[in-house]
Order: C-alpha cells, then sequence, then structure tokens
C-alpha cells in the first residue's frame, strides 16, 4: 500500500510539470507562425493552454510519466500545432524560427523553474514548509529536469522532430530536398535508435550539459 501510495504521490507531482511543458512547447510554435503570417494553428483552435485541445492520450500522458517513472529520459508529444509552411514570412528562415520555439520554450521553462527553485528555502517555515512548499518544490525540480530532455531530445536532428526542421532550413536547397524524403521513416529511425541505445549515447552526454548550463545560470 505504502509504494502505490508513494507512486501516486510521484505521479500528481510530476504530471503537471510534463503536461505544461509539452502543451507549451506546442503553443510556442503556433505563436511564432502566427507571427510570420500563419493563422492556421489560431483557425484550429490551438493557441491555448487549455489540455484539452492538445493532449495524446499515449504521447502526453502514458509515454512521459512512464519513462519519468522508470528513471529515462522523458519524451512525449501533444497532437502536433498545425502549421502551414508554405505561408511564412521568410521561408526556410521562418520554418527555422517555428522549428526552434518549442525546444528554446522548453530551456527557457527549465531556466524559470530554477530561479524559482533557488527562491524557495526563503519559504521553509513553519506549517507550510511540508504541506505545500516541499511539493511545490519537487513540482519546480521535475520541471528543470523534464524541460532540458524534451528540449534536447527535440533538437536531434531527424524529421519529424524539431531538430531535423532546423536542419532543413540550413541547408543547401538540393540537400534540404534530398533530406526531407527521410521523414516518411523518421519514427522507424527513432525507434531503431532508441533499441539499439544509440540515441542515449547521443543525447545523454548533451542532456547533462544542457542541465549543468542551467544550474550554472541560476547560481549565478
Amino acid at each position: 500500500m505504502g509504494d502505490l501510495s508513494g507512486t501516486l504521490a510521484t505521479i500528481c507531482i510530476v504530471a503537471p510539470p510534463i503536461l505544461f511543458a509539452i502543451i507549451a512547447h506546442e503553443v510556442m510554435h503556433g505563436v511564432v507562425a502566427l507571427r510570420l503570417g500563419d493563422d492556421t494553428a489560431l483557425r484550429a483552435g490551438r493557441l491555448t493552454l487549455n489540455p484539452i485541445s492538445h493532449v495524446d492520450l499515449f504521447g502526453t500522458i502514458i509515454l512521459p510519466l512512464g519513462l519519468y517513472l522508470f528513471g529515462l529520459p522523458v519524451l512525449g508529444y501533444a497532437k502536433p500545432v498545425p502549421v502551414d509552411f508554405r505561408v511564412l514570412r521568410g521561408g526556410r528562415a521562418g520554418m527555422l524560427k517555428v522549428a526552434a520555439a518549442g525546444p528554446l520554450t522548453n530551456f527557457v521553462l527549465a531556466i524559470v523553474s530554477g530561479l524559482l527553485l533557488r527562491a524557495v528555502p526563503v519559504f521553509l517555515h513553519g506549517s507550510l514548509g511540508t504541506t505545500v512548499v516541499v511539493p511545490i518544490a519537487r513540482m519546480l525540480q521535475a520541471s528543470v529536469i523534464v524541460n532540458v530532455e524534451l528540449g534536447v531530445f527535440n533538437l536531434f536532428p531527424i524529421l519529424p522532430l524539431d531538430g531535423g526542421r532546423v536542419l532543413f532550413s540550413i541547408l543547401p536547397i538540393a540537400v534540404a530536398r534530398a533530406y526531407a524524403q527521410t521523414e516518411r521513416y523518421g519514427f522507424l529511425i527513432l525507434l531503431v535508435l532508441l533499441y539499439t541505445h544509440w540515441l542515449d549515447v547521443a543525447i545523454y552526454p548533451v542532456m547533462n550539459m544542457a542541465y549543468s548550463a542551467i544550474t550554472w545560470m541560476v547560481q549565478l
């Protein structure tokens, strides 16, 4: 019974930061696209933090929560925000900005969470220390970890991940068109890399560097 209650308590702590990190990531894609002339996400009702508009049962809840509980890097996704890259101002430069907006949002959220976490000791007095402040501190700690992991993972240069879009936008046009053909195999490539642990080898060092950099920044 104790293990079950502990697991439920952990879920209550980590679920909100995971959900917010994934949804904010997607919303910012749509916000930047709107600023660049594409209102597709706005018309689809996706420029909102209301989870109902974004949640994918497996990708937003089951997958990231399960990975977190097993101590693995948190990977997850919401329903993709629709973007019509053909109407974006700036062409491929516009695509780069839209693609980069999601991971950058995660890194900003990680920094903000870290800064708020630094302020927690100020409030650790009296009964609020254990009943309110400590759970909030754990949420903020989870938010730092989750946002770093999502930001780094989504910058991996495989289509349809954001990193793939960024790479597509900076490659010479002929090479970019050939690279775009790999998108149909993107998730299969990711599964193979996950299964063979090559993704761990590529991503873990970057995640550790990003986490260390953010920790250093919030301690200044």
